[in-house]
């Protein structure tokens, strides 16, 4: 019989010996699907934006929102960026897109589901920026030779958790978060920084006594100590500084020098096209006039790093596929 080596568990994990293709096929729709299929944009808590229309309907359909009170680029709640989830090859592909950023992801098991709460932290090309990112795990696999990993989907709206965040830079505030979310962000654009030079302070209020026990048992399997790591009730409080997990081995001195060059380079092009600009409307404008390649940045910014996860979760899910069908072809004793 077809697939029979191998099923999804409860927990869709590859793994014992019964019939493997419904279960298995209806995960690789719901990967495929949370791709290809855009939620709603959500209209209501959104800051107010540029005050100009069309910029931000352009900022939307990117994902994202305006908040003038700090200068900063946000996720809105219901982005396009939403159906592509998170897995750890998304981190590797960083560097490749221009991103040098610290990552922290964090692991645990709650509820009979295994969980995710990524923070990240650095510099996105032409922005400065920190992220807080909750996802729960959908996909195992491990394919020998080729590609393993746990492929994990964005948090749902019945699944939201209270979070905020400080970014601050050699110390001093840049910008603050806040709002139950599945991520959390916050990017300043023109700003230039090395990733050692920010610190996050991170609050997380997690569902109930056992998701947070859960989630403080993760930090500390992470490498933080219990000096680090601060308990009010079910918020969990805590500094993402120096990472405590394992970088992208992307990430390498040489690779950090060429990337970060380029953009610092494109920072101080935009200080210098928009200094004397003081919204962010005069500064669009004059990046469009004097100079289309910062301005062609600017219009990417968010586009990049998700166009290579749509390439990775693609092909995570042909290698998927490929692995099942091969099963037929020659069936595992």
């Amino acid at each position: 019989m077809l697939f029979q080596r191998f099923r999804f568990n409860d927990n869709n994990q590859f793994g014992m010996p019964v019939s493997a293709w419904e279960n298995g096929k209806e995960a690789v729709k719901e990967v495929v699907n949370k791709i290809i299929n855009q939620p709603p944009i959500e209209t209501l808590n959104v800051p107010d934006g540029t005050g100009n229309e069309e910029l931000d309907e352009l900022i939307e359909v990117a994902g994202y929102s305006y908040d003038p009170q700090q200068d900063i680029f946000i996720s809105r709640l219901h982005p396009w960026q939403r159906s592509i989830g998170y897995c750890r090859l998304f981190d590797e592909t960083a560097s490749l897109s221009g991103m040098i950023i610290d990552s922290e992801p964090i692991h645990f098991d709650y509820n009979g589901r295994k969980w995710m709460i990524g923070i990240w932290k650095g510099q996105y090309d032409m922005v400065t920026g920190g992220e807080i990112g909750l996802y729960k795990g959908v996909l195992n696999f491990n394919i020998p030779g080729i590609s393993s990993g746990l492929y994990y989907r964005s948090a749902g709206d019945k699944e939201l958790l209270q979070m905020s965040y400080t970014l601050n830079k050699n110390g001093k505030t840049l910008f603050t978060r806040e709002g139950k979310h599945w991520w959390l962000t916050g990017f300043k654009l023109g700003e230039f920084s090395q990733p050692s030079e920010l610190s996050m302070d991170v609050n997380i209020t997690l569902n109930n006594t056992g998701m947070r026990d859960a989630f403080l048992a993760g930090l500390r399997h992470a490498g933080y100590s219990d000096n680090e790591i601060s308990v009010k009730g079910n918020t969990v409080s805590f500094t993402f500084d120096v990472p405590h997990t394992p970088q992208p081995v992307t990430r390498t001195k040489a690779t950090d020098w060429v990337i970060q060059k380029k953009n610092k380079f494109l920072c101080d092009e935009f200080e210098e096209i928009t200094g004397s600009h003081n919204t962010i409307q005069k500064k669009v404008q004059a990046m469009e006039e004097h100079s289309p390649q910062i301005y062609q940045k600017f219009i990417g910014v968010g586009h990049k790093k998700q166009s290579f996860e749509i390439l990775v979760a693609a092909i995570i899910v042909t290698i998927i596929v490929l692995y099942l069908l091969s099963l037929t072809i020659e069936p595992e004793d």
